[in-house]
């Protein structure tokens, strides 16, 4: 810990103080004319304003100066308010980790990005804090992840546990999944979280509620957590001092937001105004005001901890436990710019000439306004040396490189002549559970309260829950039968969530960026029930932007859940497997491809430059298999007969870049059925019924739309950029039919998944699925009513014909 503010000479405590202030006042400035450049001064192509959150940077800036040339170490870690992007690239670029070409791109191709961005931003972001509130909830997850490791013994040797800091906005806290998160890190008992909120009682559109802090307040110490209240500067503290300094001080507390706001952007007239006719009977309000110019008062008043490095430094140092703590921080929106206050200025932007003033009292001459040190009134080598003594940035870039996770080159087939996916997932899990390698160590599960439902039972059963305690199964401790052995303790490698889909993404998200994060590569597999990954698809999408690697299941899917009804039942879930970015879908229906698919999947989430064999990676050339990913496998919960064979390597290859015939077609074939998932049977029992009539129809099984359709689109796009041989799996699969052969397609789902293999090769298609709420039902009644029995296939496949004959 610095010992910024510990007992120390108070000449060093001033001195430190004064470079710390100056470091401000450059953050402020580089922030502010970043955003200016941007919208000012860069050319425009295409008209459209570019923006930034001049205000909400302002607000931030003495915090995230105290914080990062101060405060944090190198084993913090720092969700940054997303509207204070432009300050975290400042500081970044003061501190050597940001080049001033991508401050004046910011916001355009290759520049800094709106808002920090793990995977597109040059500089050290830790989380990615684009979507509002997932950003903060992360951290609590991110702390879940490293008390996982460190109490397993799994943190590198000789690191110690960080902080996991996460910078809000007090308008962020409408974010339903932030209380949510606030919960499930309560169940945990998580340590090592700071939540600095940037409390300026401003949102997007208006002033925040009066009195908001104190609900924040009540939550935050109910949930267990630290509260820490900066209201005041140091000013306001010495004026409260003063004869009448009392009434002053419950003024402004009895101020409502609105007409707080209203007063900064008026300034001088409206403090006095207000001031006089509330307090003005009283001698020392009135002698205060005498003593005060119209620039005296307005620092006085605006006086508040949020910007005073020195309140804000005592208050972060003065914590040195792990206890999770709550900083509420009194702010104004757009602080020393000409807007303060404004309720309007959250997207409003400094004019040319409002600029060209605040250059001025910066003292930045013009022509030097990108220059490190300019303006600033201390010698450029004593902030150099500051700077270069700063502890967070001792270790310079402090993501670690990911270890490899050995994977056996194939996972144990569940045996059973009739099962489902869900059912062979849940066993193959079982079996890897009774292994003591390398591969079972580093798995680790997680579920929100359907964690028997989807068949996690015998890997919880044989791994335990962790728990930061233990606790023992008291079923078992009161000898009641039951088939789930619930025992806590830190040893477990089981994630137990409350009902909340955000939260599983969040967690899976700080799970599967351990490697990164923390230095120890975990394999995470969260389960959930398909059609609720709707529910949490802003943060399933937002683990993906910061390229978090797992594996997230949904199960049981589609109509085929039968009596659960059609609030249980999903449609859609296909279509985003295909079109979630970083993301790879399957839905096998049998459990040999399913084993297949998750010996792949382990390997693949390990995929990048620190994999042992990245630079001869097995897999199509159009994939992004050298990269890698996260997996998501469509699972099923009805019960199909299992094919009797052996996958050999060719069908394993076909199996996971998506598709195999599994009764081949012969040469100018007219016809062909192609299925993925459930619908097996039915798709069987139609080819069965038409191969008589139409010799040579084949059978295609997908098990991957999405990495068939990934990889047909990519050929496609080279072939257009001047590669006529472009070929893919598709394309190969489909050669073998006629050219105006019939293609009738089929799943549990939207048909849109397969109704694009028609373009392939421009056969004609028929595509079945289901485009409406499910309801309740069995299977013949569902499958009948939705198209996807066996005679609505074969009446697509007598349409197909018939349309062939027709030309």
């Amino acid at each position: 810990m610095s010992t910024a503010l510990s007992a120390v000479d108070q000449p060093a405590r001033k001195e430190e103080l004064e470079v710390l202030g100056e470091l401000e006042r450059k953050v402020l400035w580089l922030s502010t004319w970043t955003i200016h450049q941007a919208n000012h001064l860069r050319n425009s192509r295409d008209g459209l304003k570019v923006g930034g959150h001049q205000a909400s940077s302002a607000s931030m800036s003495a915090m995230m100066t105290a914080l990062y040339f101060n405060v944090l170490r190198p084993e913090d870690r720092v969700a940054v308010k997303p509207h204070a992007s432009p300050v975290f690239h400042a500081i970044q670029y003061l501190l050597g980790n940001q080049d001033v070409e991508a401050l004046r791109d910011f916001r355009a191709f290759g520049g800094a990005q709106s808002y920090p961005s793990r995977t597109k931003d040059k500089d050290d972001v830790d989380f990615s804090t684009g979507s509002v509130g997932l950003g903060v909830a992360m951290t609590s997850f991110a702390s879940l992840t490293q008390d996982y490791l460190d109490m397993k013994g799994l943190l590198p040797k000789g690191q110690e546990p960080g902080r996991m800091v996460a910078l809000v906005g007090d308008a962020e806290l409408d974010e339903g999944n932030v209380y949510e998160a606030l919960l499930e890190g309560w169940k945990h008992d998580v340590r090592n979280v700071w939540w600095v909120i940037d409390y300026n009682r401003q949102s997007l559109d208006s002033v925040v509620t009066d009195r908001l802090f104190g609900q924040i307040d009540k939550l935050f110490d109910t949930m267990g957590w630290r509260v820490v209240t900066l209201k005041y500067g140091k000013l306001l503290h010495e004026a409260f001092k003063r004869p009448d300094g009392d009434a002053l001080r419950q003024w402004i507390d009895d101020c409502p937001n609105s007409l707080y706001s209203a007063l900064v952007f008026t300034g001088a007239a409206g403090w006095r105004k207000h001031l006089l006719a509330d307090l003005g009977d009283l001698p020392g309000i009135r002698a205060l005001l005498d003593e005060l110019d119209d620039a005296a008062l307005e620092a006085l008043m605006t006086n508040l901890a949020g910007h005073d490095l020195e309140a804000v430094l005592e208050a972060f140092h003065s914590i040195e436990d792990d206890k999770p703590t709550c900083f509420i921080c009194y702010t104004v929106k757009g602080f020393r710019l000409p807007f303060a206050g404004h309720k309007d200025n959250h997207a409003g932007l400094m004019n040319p000439e409002q600029m060209a003033e605040f250059q001025r009292r910066q003292g930045v001459p013009e022509g030097r306004e990108w220059e490190p040190f300019s303006g600033l009134s201390l010698p450029e080598e004593k902030l150099r040396g500051f700077l270069d003594q700063v502890p967070f940035n001792a270790r310079g870039q402090r993501r670690y490189p990911g270890d490899y996770v050995p994977v056996p080159e194939s996972l144990p087939k569940p045996e059973g002549h009739r099962m489902s996916t869900q059912e062979a997932f849940g066993r193959i899990l079982g079996e890897i559970a009774r292994e003591d390698s390398p591969l079972a160590e580093r798995i680790v599960t997680t579920s929100p309260d359907v964690t028997v439902s989807t068949n996690l039972g015998a890997w919880v059963n044989r791994r335990g829950i962790f728990d930061r305690h233990p606790r023992e199964d008291v079923f078992k401790a009161e000898k009641v039968v039951s088939a789930q052995r619930w025992a806590m303790s830190p040893q477990g490698q089981h994630v137990e969530l409350g009902i909340a889909e955000n939260n599983l993404f969040l967690a899976l998200a700080a799970l599967g960026l351990s490697h990164s994060l923390f230095g120890t590569r975990l394999l995470p597999i969260g389960t959930l029930y398909d059609p609720f990954i709707q529910r949490g698809l802003d943060a399933l999408n937002y683990a993906c932007y910061q390229e978090a690697r797992f594996i997230v299941v949904g199960t049981p899917s589609g109509i085929s859940l039968a009596p659960e009804g059609g609030a249980h039942q999903s449609v859609g879930t296909p279509l985003i497997g295909m079109s979630q970015d970083g993301l790879a879908a399957f839905e096998p229906a049998f459990a040999d491809e399913l084993a297949a698919i998750l010996g792949w999947s382990f390997d693949y989430l390990q995929r990048g430059p620190d994999h042992p064999g990245h630079d001869a990676l097995p897999g199509t050339q159009w994939l992004r298999d050298e990269k890698g990913g996260s997996v998501y496998l469509r699972l099923s919960t009805r019960p199909l007969e299992q094919p009797e064979r052996d996958i050999d390597a060719t069908l394993r290859e076909q199996i996971i870049t998506g598709g195999y015939w599994l009764k081949p077609p012969a040469e100018g074939a007219e016809l062909a059925i192609v299925y993925s998932g459930a619908v097996a049977p039915e798709a069987l029992a139609a080819w069965e019924a038409i191969a008589e009539e139409v010799p040579g129809a084949g059978l295609l099984a997908v098990t991957s739309a999405d990495r068939l359709n990934a990889e047909w689109t990519a050929a496609a796009r080279a072939r257009q950029a001047g590669r006529p041989d472009a070929a893919c799996h598709a394309d190969r699969l489909l050669a073998p039919l006629a050219p105006d052969a019939g293609l009738v397609t089929v799943l549990d789902g939207h048909p849109a998944t397969l109704g694009w293999l028609g373009s392939v090769r421009g056969h004609r298609v028929q595509s079945l699925g289901v485009e409406h709420f499910g309801q309740s039902g069995d299977l013949l009644d569902l499958y009948r009513e939705y198209g996807l029995d066996r005679d609505a296939i074969l009446d697509a496949c007598a349409a197909a014909l018939v349309q062939r004959l027709r030309g």
